[in-house]
């Protein structure tokens, strides 16, 4: 029994290992979120519990800038369910995995599921046994990274402005390159890949709302199904 509880401890703590040279990137996005909901007219309090209860960096920016506007409680809530549509691809690619494991456990894990958290657990999964406790611990100390950084945002928010001008914006962009980079191991990663940026771009051109992250990733799967079952068949 001591030998698995220090397993499963090695693996949490791993994850968190994992998690920390990504956290120059969530902390920046963080603060940038803090400051913007305070420009927002949002309380310390309710960024905060926004933080804690949404925890999804994207939709928060989001919604902190269509309150800004003036937008209503519904238009909000269909604008971020659009930004956070990808999570479905993202817990439809992580099933296979966690299907085994207890109610309890895949629900706290969806919970915690973030970009970082799929990055990493995703390649970690590829190449080594599934572990709930390592996908804990990336989830977990993501989220007590960003709600305290987020918060920190908020006290810094009279004192430092627009975020833009300093360069907080770019850290979730940055963040991404990070995460994606080392998984094109091959031509055809680097082909979905590229095929996921021109169509985003394009469709944020040429769609309107917020669906060109969406339709991007669907397309680009899609083609990325047909490029393995083309290279399978020569």
């Amino acid at each position: 029994m001591a030998s698995g509880s220090e397993d499963r401890r090695g693996l949490f703590w791993l994850g968190v290992k994992d998690l920390l040279p990504l956290s120059v990137g969530v902390i920046s996005f963080g603060v940038a979120y803090g400051i913007l909901a305070t420009e927002a007219e949002l309380s310390l309090p309710e960024s905060a519990l926004m933080s804690l209860a949404v925890f999804a960096g994207a939709s928060q920016f989001v919604a902190a800038g269509m309150v800004m506007s003036g937008a209503g409680i519904t238009p909000i809530l269909i604008t971020t369910l659009m930004v956070n549509s990808r999570h479905f691809l993202m817990s439809a690619s992580l099933a296979p995995f966690l299907r085994k494991w207890k109610l309890r456990w895949r629900v706290l894990l969806s919970f915690l599921l973030a970009d970082e958290t799929y990055a990493l657990t995703v390649s970690r999964f590829s190449k080594s046994p599934p572990s709930r406790y390592y996908m804990l611990g990336v989830g977990l100390s993501l989220y007590l990274i960003w709600a305290l950084s987020s918060i920190v945002g908020g006290f810094l928010g009279s004192l430092v402005g627009d975020p833009q001008a300093w360069g907080l914006d770019f850290a979730l962009p940055a963040t991404f390159i990070v995460l994606v980079v080392p998984m094109l191991r091959k031509w055809q990663d680097l082909a979905v890949c590229l095929s996921a940026g021109l169509l985003s771009v394009a469709a944020f051109i040429w769609l309107p709302g917020r669906w060109y992250v969406t339709f991007a990733s669907l397309v680009a799967v899609a083609f990325g199904y047909v490029l393995v079952e083309l290279c399978r068949q020569k």
